[in-house]
């Protein structure tokens, strides 16, 4: 208790800064891992630092702890590359804190209502099919694995694109605005482990896709279900299923039309920490 009341009484305003600074930095990073494959592997050097801190302290295993000593340091060096792709991910979100301040998405109610209802009708018929909407993040690099299109949305295009056996129904649909800029895209497929850990680890390609593109970009990616005719959508390797066509249009309308940040902080915030704002779709859906 003496060593405790020690501490507070050399604690001064810098030393709280200080320590809100290190809490701050550590949240982030918690943050920025949380629901990722990453999260489980930083558990798990954290126990070793701890156990390995805990017998490098007893002074009877001198050898030990001198080999724990010389190469804990080199371990270090192994940080980027195990979360390397945490790291990409967190410093493209601040990348576009700059662009997020003026910018607000928008998407015409029309082109919505057009994927409802083809997403609708794709379900009652059991069509699988792989919708995905384009926000901030370009995803220019996959439109190139597909066939370009260069077409204005409507329903019965994506009708025809995931009618089965034809040559476009396999892989997904980019829409940019109200154009569809290629189908048969090949997506990325999800590597954070959520599919292990949830309902949806039975799901196939098409949802592991969806997953995939919510990962490593802001895009919205709607799923059907070619066995059951399900309809789910993704967003920050987030995914709700068994949705109406009501319930869907209401997310995507959250999506397409949000309030615009009203300052750098709140835009700031919205891109560096989307997680909070994936909430409300969620809560609305």
């Amino acid at each position: 208790m003496d060593y405790i009341f020690f501490i507070f009484e050399r604690l001064d305003w810098f030393g709280v800064v200080d320590i809100l600074l290190v809490t701050a930095v550590f949240f982030v990073i918690l943050l920025v891992l949380r629901d990722t494959q990453a999260i489980v592997l930083l558990r798990g050097g954290l126990i070793l630092i701890a156990v390995l801190g805990l017998l490098t302290s007893l002074e009877v295993l001198p050898a030990f702890s001198w080999l724990v000593s010389n190469t804990l340091p080199a371990l270090l060096f192994a940080i980027p590359v195990i979360f390397a792709p945490e790291i990409r991910r967190a410093l493209e979100r601040l990348g576009h804190t700059g662009t997020l301040v003026t910018a607000g998405q928008h998407e015409d109610t029309q082109v919505i209502d057009e994927v409802v209802s083809a997403v609708t009708r794709l379900s009652d018929r059991k069509h699988g099919a792989l919708i995905v909407l384009q926000r901030a993040d370009s995803l220019q690099e996959y439109v190139h694995t597909g066939v370009p299109l260069n077409a204005r949305v409507t329903a019965e295009l994506l009708l025809q694109i995931f009618y089965p056996n034809t040559p476009l129904h396999d892989g997904a649909v980019i829409i940019k605005d109200d154009m569809i800029l290629a189908a048969s895209c090949v997506m990325p497929l999800s590597t954070s482990g959520s599919l292990v850990t949830t309902p949806e680890r039975k799901m196939g390609l098409r949802h592991r896709a969806a997953l995939g593109t919510s990962e490593v970009a802001d895009a919205v990616a709607v799923v059907v279900s070619e066995e059951t005719g399900a309809i789910s959508i993704t967003h920050r390797g987030r995914m709700i299923s068994n949705l109406t066509d009501e319930r869907l249009k209401n997310i995507l309308l959250t999506f397409f039309q949000p309030s615009r940040p009203k300052n750098f902080v709140a835009a700031f915030f919205a891109t560096v920490f989307p997680d909070w704002n994936s909430r409300r779709w969620e809560r609305r859906s």
